[in-house]
């Protein structure tokens, strides 16, 4: 199958000058159903299924759904910070959104934390660990989407932790954090040659 920058930027991929000049802000959210291929898919769905049957059990359905769609975003926006115009696909800024809330929840209830949710964590930290070593190995790796979906996955799983009534304001305040950064990325595309007085 034709995995091409082309065919998958056709099918939906991100891209930063159509995601920002041209409005196509759809491609942060249908980038994310799309893999380059079936060790992608199986790396992305391994990370997952390690990691998100149990968030299942900390989170509400809104707010796992919610952390994951967000982070994916914001990991997509920050890969383009990074990479302009660089097509880019995965789940990985969304799964490593999920990694980092698990974290957020972990710092927030330390102190009540049982033996057995503990050692869940350092497990989780390892294959946070390994899932950023590979991205170091691997040219192809995004890992300006991961950090991303990290951050703001550890932000999102810290505040839904301490405040699970407010799911609300963690959507609004991303929402708004989204707005700023996506406001800010037309910088990036400037004609460089362009003269401004």
């Amino acid at each position: 199958m034709d995995m091409s920058a082309e065919y998958l930027y056709n099918i939906g991929a991100s891209f930063g000058p159509s995601v920002v000049m041209e409005g196509e802000v759809w491609r942060l959210f249908s980038a994310m159903f799309l893999h380059g291929g079936i060790e992608h898919v199986f790396m992305n769905m391994l990370s997952l299924f390690l990691v998100g049957r149990s968030v299942e059990m900390i989170f509400s359905r809104a707010s796992y759904l919610s952390i994951y769609f967000i982070s994916g975003v914001i990991g997509f926006l920050v890969s383009i910070y990074f990479h302009p115009i660089t097509v880019a696909i995965g789940a990985s800024g969304a799964i490593f959104g999920i990694f980092g809330a698990v974290v957020g929840f972990a710092l927030i209830h330390r102190k009540r934390m049982h033996d057995k949710f503990q050692r869940f964590i350092k497990s989780v930290g390892v294959v946070l660990l390994l899932n950023f070593a590979i991205g170091l190995i691997f040219p192809n790796v995004d890992m300006s989407a991961h950090i991303g979906g990290a951050i703001a996955g550890l932000i999102g799983g810290a505040m839904v932790a301490k405040y699970p009534k407010y799911l609300w304001l963690y959507i609004l305040i991303s929402s708004v954090v989204i707005a700023l950064i996506y406001s800010y990325l037309p910088v990036l595309f400037v004609d460089m040659n362009e003269v401004l007085y």
